[in-house]
């Protein structure tokens, strides 16, 4: 049975925040890893159930070539699936560098499908991201002033998406201004047209509410592509059935009872995720890895899985974190390199991440995109089936591990995403086979 929607994301966590709201608007959802090399059906079990793909690439800072090779394969793979709509998705923030790679990779895409216009919706209100005249708001603070600035390898100083794109873009980029999206989805249609009209390929469409979300989805909803953040993800599934593309499913985030110790793995330095491992450390130990120690040799990443195995075994949960402050952060890289200080922390929480599930861990939360696609390429998973929400834009995941009888209950979670108690309140919230939530 061919997928409704085909999703390419540029990094992990992107990619399960997509997921998770595609769960909320009623889709059942499955997040590959990697370009897949087999049909859906040799990847998972009851493939005929699944409505929407969501993609994971870890494309977001690498370079353009190789993230137009790796987003036009997954592409072909979708196409042959049989998806109807496809969507890039990439970060709220718009994280991206001066080449790209948001511009480049949806150009590519928007020509292998012969569509004449897009659109870029990265606005996610629930979660503070709204645009107004083209420019990016994280809350009340344009994206240049969010702390996204400081960002170690997709610094935003421009809060300008049309201006940041521009620069990414070989065709010219134009804007859906809220004024033409506030008459409705038709005028945004008329307003796309003519945009396509003038060589236009690429529209940053201004969003302030769930509302004007829902709005573009019913404007979009016969494009061939559309871009942005996962906001339009979930406005998008009631209009595939009210053209009759899509029926009403009961329960599509249905998991099995969890199992397991307890581990949180924390690498990203945003602000959101600094406060909860606060609040974690507020009522649990947790183990802070140095990357200059790392640097040394593995005695010190031997020293955090002494102390993970000693949590779990008084039952957990454990945490361990590379998270830091700014100024802490800027001396690591100014003394490793921003290359290599991102290499170890990403191997030292894969090589964890993977001998203590080998070891029992069950259910695992990894905070930050790249942390989450270490931890993910180390287990060697292919498919997580999407479960129900944690916070906006974090869902509890499943994903079958070589060894382990019962399924590995995974959550992925965004840098900037989830509230201060978020590692605390995640394991609470997932049932476990002894039937109630984990505590914490």
């Amino acid at each position: 049975m061919p997928i409704m929607l085909g999703a390419i994301a540029d990094d992990f966590t992107g990619a399960t925040d997509l997921a998770n709201n595609l769960v909320r608007g009623g889709m059942r959802c499955v997040q590959l890893i990697g370009v897949p090399e087999r049909p859906l059906a040799q990847l998972i079990e009851g493939s005929g159930d699944v409505d929407a793909v969501v993609v994971a690439l870890k494309s977001r800072s690498c370079p353009v070539d190789e993230a137009l090779r790796d987003a036009l394969r997954a592409l072909e793979w979708l196409c042959a699936e049989g998806a109807r709509q496809c969507f890039f998705k990439y970060c709220s923030t718009f994280d991206s560098t001066e080449r790209g790679n948001i511009g480049p990779v949806s150009e590519a895409l928007l020509a292998r499908l012969e569509g004449r216009v897009t659109v870029m919706v990265p606005a996610f209100p629930v979660n503070g991201r709204t645009v107004y005249q083209g420019h990016l708001f994280v809350g009340d603070r344009l994206l240049s002033e969010s702390g996204m600035q400081d960002h170690p390898l997709t610094p935003m100083r421009d809060a300008d998406l049309v201006r940041v794109l521009a620069r990414q873009s070989e065709h010219p980029v134009g804007l859906l201004a809220w004024q033409t999206l506030a008459r409705g989805a038709q005028a945004a249609r008329s307003c796309l047209e003519k945009l396509a009209g003038q060589g236009v390929r690429q529209v940053v469409c201004d969003t302030l509410s769930e509302a004007d979300l829902a709005t573009l989805a019913e404007a979009v909803v016969d494009l061939p592509l559309v871009t942005g953040g996962s906001g339009l993800g979930q406005a998008l599934p009631a209009h595939y059935r009210r053209r009759g593309w899509l029926g009403e499913v009961a329960s599509p985030g249905a998991l099995a009872p969890a199992s397991g110790g307890a581990l949180v793995l924390a690498g990203s330095c945003s602000r959101a995720t600094l406060g909860q491992v606060d609040a974690f450390l507020a009522r649990h130990p947790g183990f802070a890895l140095d990357p200059m120690a790392l640097a040394e040799g593995p005695a010190h990443r031997e020293e955090a899985l002494t102390f993970a195995r000693h949590q779990l075994a008084n039952g957990g949960p454990a945490l361990i974190y590379a998270s830091a402050g700014a100024e802490r952060l800027r001396r690591v890289q100014q003394a490793l390199g921003r290359e290599r200080a991102g290499e170890l922390v990403e191997q030292a929480l894969g090589h964890l991440a993977r001998v203590l599930v080998a070891e029992g861990v069950g259910r695992l939360v990894v905070a930050g995109g790249e942390s989450a696609g270490a931890v993910v390429s180390a287990l060697g998973l292919q498919a997580l089936r999407i479960g129900e929400q944690i916070d906006p834009g974090v869902p509890w995941t499943q994903a079958t591990v070589v060894g382990r009888e019962t399924p590995l209950s995974l959550a992925l979670k965004s840098g900037n995403f989830g509230r201060e108690d978020f590692f605390l309140r995640a394991f609470e919230t997932l049932p476990t086979t002894g039937g109630e939530g984990g505590r914490a």
